[in-house]
């Protein structure tokens, strides 16, 4: 009797794939980055990620000045602690085996409300563009706070984000329900799949997060099993994108989630199909950064199953150094703004929508394939 296995597809990260140019190339001042979510403009397609260890207030004016947008997270310390600095350097300071316990504690007071006002006041007063993150679970009571505050865009932003979902409360978050009651851009997240991805976009939202645990602080992967390399994962849910505004003529922009490190898995976010990308250990490693070179994902301090880590990352350049370089390292970390421009113009693409046309290949020796002495270390 024949029997019916379970089959796996081959699902492919950054560097699996290599991105072909073009038959036009381009000058690279000549390509368009811009990018928007329900009517805010960014004139680059960068956001920083929804970490305590990334963005405070004064990041978030920055990121803006620089013209990307920068995400608070809400359920994190800025909504807990009058002062942070103490707190941060407290975090700092704790010896490696310690670190997730004195996070456990840290994060166990309890969120204040006129706090979560309070920094996106300070974001505005700024000149910055305050984008603020909730878990489900506080969107309903904390989102209207904020956007009385003056927020101008709401995430709301899980592990795993799905429309239907069970649980034993009266009634849950109704994505539906919400974009109707605030008049704001939400951008919900995070998922992987094609089906869930049409699902939230027939809510009303005006974004979605894609991206399950390929985060460097994030050991989602590791403790439950679950995710989708991001490459794969960006290409199935522009997909859905695709066909979601075919079917209903309403655009809902993807965003790249987590795990990328170089300008060259920015510039293959963009050619999977991605509208914007969203990076934290990066921005983590810059000077504007609030946690003093430290890095720990949404999940570490969770009560009964933390996954994630601290990881001590460094300071190694300004935020401005990062987007736009100068640069004299020769591994893509620095230069993101410039890496995706020149690589447009090889592909051919003027905007961000063309370069989603660009052809990718599976390529496992991409980055090995002729790079003997650069292995070595015997490079100049």
């Amino acid at each position: 009797m024949a029997r019916d296995f379970k089959e796996l597809r081959p699902a492919y990260g950054f560097d699996d794939v290599a991105i072909v140019p073009g038959d036009i190339t381009l000058n690279p001042e000549m390509v368009d980055i811009s990018t928007s979510f329900g009517g805010i403009k960014m004139d680059i397609p960068f956001m920083a990620s929804a970490m305590d260890s990334v963005v405070d207030s004064n990041f978030a004016i920055e990121m803006s000045k620089a013209g990307g947008l920068a995400v608070m997270n809400m359920d994190g310390i800025q909504s807990r602690y009058d002062d942070v600095a103490p707190i941060y350097r407290e975090i700092a300071d704790t010896p490696r085996e310690g670190a997730t316990a004195l996070m456990q504690r840290i994060y166990s007071q309890p969120i204040r409300p006129e706090l979560v006002a309070k920094r996106v006041e300070e974001i505005k007063k700024g000149g910055g563009k305050a984008a603020v993150s909730f878990v489900p679970a506080s969107t309903k009571a904390l989102a209207p706070v904020a956007v009385e505050a003056g927020a101008d865009m709401v995430v709301v932003q899980g592990t795993v984000v799905t429309v239907r979902h069970n649980s034993r409360s009266l009634e849950g978050l109704v994505l539906s329900k919400l974009v109707k009651d605030i008049n704001v851009p939400i951008i919900v997240g995070n998922t992987v799949t094609y089906d869930v991805v049409k699902e939230i976009m027939a809510q009303g939202v005006h974004g979605v997060l894609v991206g399950v645990g390929p985060g460097s602080a994030c050991t989602s992967r590791e403790v439950l099993g679950i995710g989708v390399p991001q490459v794969s994962a960006t290409i199935e849910c522009a997909a859905a994108r695709d066909d979601y505004f075919q079917e209903t003529g309403r655009y809902v922009p993807i965003i790249t989630d987590g795990g990328i490190r170089t300008g060259g898995d920015v510039c293959k976010s963009f050619a999977a199909g991605t509208d914007s990308v969203m990076i934290g250990s990066p921005f983590a490693k810059t000077k504007e950064a609030p946690a003093l070179g430290n890095h720990w994902g949404m999940a570490t301090p969770h009560a009964s199953l933390p996954r994630g880590t601290r990881l001590t990352v460094g300071t190694h350049y300004s935020l401005n150094q990062l987007l736009f370089g100068p640069s004299s390292k020769t591994d893509g970390t620095e230069n993101l703004v410039g890496a995706l421009r020149v690589s447009m113009g090889y592909v051919g693409a003027q905007n961000l929508r063309e370069m989603h046309n660009a052809r990718m290949v599976y390529a496992p020796a991409i980055k090995t394939e002729g790079k003997i002495y650069q292995m070595a270390g015997l490079g100049s």
